[in-house]
Parts: structure tokens; C-alpha cells; sequence
């Protein structure tokens, strides 16, 4: 894919929504070249006129094209009320990455490039978007809206996160409590997506599942995409020889051959993953594992299917 940046689309735009809405263009090009060809992903600049209502707003020009009434949208009209909560702890930084890119990415900046993508999707279909950001604490709540000051906003929040943290800086997990706090922060149903890796630095496991009941208690729609590096994290993939493993957010190091704890490692992540399957599956929670090697149309297609469910 090629991102040569256009330096007069710059000027309106940041580098970020720049990048996000080559990537989406990149999506619905190949979904129209694939089985999904005629999938609805149609941008809402227009809605059908509704008779009775004034006809100052109809796009005549349009008329003349399709022999249709159609009435502008304005942006104060939201089909969808987006919440996008985002993990920012240490764990999200793994691997460690000098200057992380499109090309090279960690699970905070494949998250960010897969949140600033779906923000370009809501805004084109005149969708409101708020953003949640969390470590041990809630850094970040906006409510949801479909302003373009507000998306510029949302966008420089995102940008702070692709700035590598010092190692010495360790921002631990508390997602349990914080994300009982965002469902009692998001007053109007809504559709939650959560970017998370989901690994809880203290805490019981059964606080981490309440949470996530929490959200469809209150009646929203959530969508969890839970980031990991495949290769790495589940199937422990090192070569044969001794590592120090680091815990990134309590500096605690362990010296171990990666052959001899594989079996109890692999065991132990699949038995959490089978868990965390099962209780979304109950809650009725879209569980999306994410493969930060994989690209953004693991992303972006579940998001539009969900989208789609719910008009």
C-alpha cells in the first residue's frame, strides 16, 4: 500500500486520519473485490426525503442523477452512538519497538491505526464517536459526538499514544474497576469497542468478566478485540537457547529456557482464552482476536457486520 502523503490533504488533515482513511479506502476496495461485493458500506452524505418535511435541503443535483429525493445530512444527525475504549498500559507496548510504523507494529500502535480506522468509518456515516482510554487509571473519557472538532481531537489523543514510553515507566492494568466505571460514564446505549490485550497485572480474573458483563447489563452493544502477537505470546515461538523474560509493568525478570516451560505456558494462556471465549459467548459480547501481524481487515470487517446488525 502506498502512503505518500499528499502535503495539501495534510494541512486539513493529521498524519494519523490521514493513514486511517488509506486504510479504510484500501478496505472497501478489496471488499468490493471480494465475496462481500454488494456488502451496504455506503457513506451517509444523503438519507430519503421524508414527505412532510421542508424541501429546502433536498440535493436537487442528486435528483436529477437518480430521480430520487435525498435531503442533505447534517453533522448534529448520528445514526450510532461508538464508544472506542482503548488499553494504554505497558502490556500494550509489547514488542518493544524503537519507531513502530504501518510496516512494524506493537499492540498500542496496531490498536491506535485500527481505532483511528473505524473513527474515519463512523464519521463518514455520520456516526458519533467518543474514546476511553486507560493504564491503572481512566487517562481519557469524552462522551460520544460526530463533530469534526471533536474526531480532530480524538485523533491527537490517539497520536500520544504512538510515542514509545521510557522503560523505567511502567503503567500497570487495572481494567476491571475502570471499565465499570466507563459503563457507568456511557449514558445512552451504545456500541463499546474495547482494544485490549486483557492481561490483568493483579487482580481475580472473575472481576475482569463482571466488567465486561457490566457493559451489556447497561444494554450496549461491544465488540472486544483482544491484541496479541500470535507468534509470540500464544504459541511461545523463541528459539532454542535462554531468554530473560521482562514483566513490563512490574520490571519482574525471570531467566528460563523457553522449551522447558512452553508446554505449562501454551496450556495456561489457552485455558484463559477458552474462558474468556466462553463468558463472552454468554454475555453475548463479539470476541475478536486481533493478530497484530495480521492487518486491519480483522478490524474493520467485524466492526461493519456488527454495524450492520443494528440498523
Amino acid at each position: 500500500m502506498d502512503f505518500n502523503l499528499d502535503q495539501s490533504k495534510l494541512q486539513s488533515f493529521s498524519q494519523l486520519e490521514f493513514l486511517a482513511r488509506q486504510v479504510v479506502e484500501g478496505f472497501i476496495t478489496g471488499l468490493h473485490k471480494s465475496p462481500f461485493h454488494g456488502f451496504s458500506v455506503e457513506f451517509a452524505e444523503h438519507r430519503l426525503y421524508n414527505s412532510g418535511e421542508s424541501i429546502k435541503n433536498i440535493d436537487w443535483k442528486l435528483y436529477g442523477r437518480s430521480d430520487k429525493l435525498f435531503v442533505k445530512r447534517f453533522e448534529e444527525e448520528t445514526n450510532l452512538r461508538c464508544q472506542i475504549v482503548l488499553d494504554a498500559s505497558s502490556s500494550m507496548y509489547y514488542p518493544v519497538i524503537e519507531n513502530p510504523s504501518l510496516e512494524d507494529l506493537n499492540k498500542i500502535t496496531f490498536s491506535v491505526y485500527a481505532a483511528a480506522s473505524i473513527m474515519a468509518l463512523l464519521k463518514t456515516q455520520r456516526d458519533a464517536t467518543g474514546l476511553s482510554i486507560f493504564t491503572d487509571k481512566i487517562e481519557l473519557f469524552t462522551p460520544s459526538k460526530s463533530s469534526s472538532v471533536h474526531h480532530k481531537y480524538l485523533y491527537q489523543q490517539l497520536e500520544t499514544l504512538l510515542r514509545p514510553i521510557p522503560p523505567t515507566e511502567q503503567r500497570r492494568t487495572s481494567a476491571a474497576p475502570l471499565l465499570h466505571e466507563i459503563a457507568d460514564n456511557i449514558h445512552k446505549r451504545s456500541l463499546v469497542v474495547i482494544f485490549s490485550d486483557m492481561m490483568e497485572t493483579e487482580g481475580d480474573p472473575e472481576e475482569l468478566f463482571a466488567a465486561l458483563q457490566h457493559l451489556r447489563h447497561n444494554k450496549h452493544e461491544v465488540i472486544l478485540f483482544h491484541l496479541v502477537d500470535k507468534n509470540k505470546e500464544l504459541d511461545f515461538d523463541f528459539d532454542n537457547r535462554p531468554y530473560k523474560f521482562v514483566d513490563v509493568e512490574t520490571g519482574q525478570e525471570l531467566k528460563v529456557h523457553p522449551h522447558e516451560v512452553k508446554p505449562s505456558y501454551v496450556k495456561a494462556v489457552n485455558a484463559f482464552k477458552n474462558e474468556l471465549g466462553l463468558r463472552c459467548g454468554q454475555y453475548r459480547i463479539d470476541l475478536v482476536e486481533a493478530d497484530i501481524n495480521r492487518g486491519f481487515r480483522q478490524i474493520l470487517l467485524p466492526y461493519l457486520l456488527k454495524r450492520e446488525k443494528l440498523f
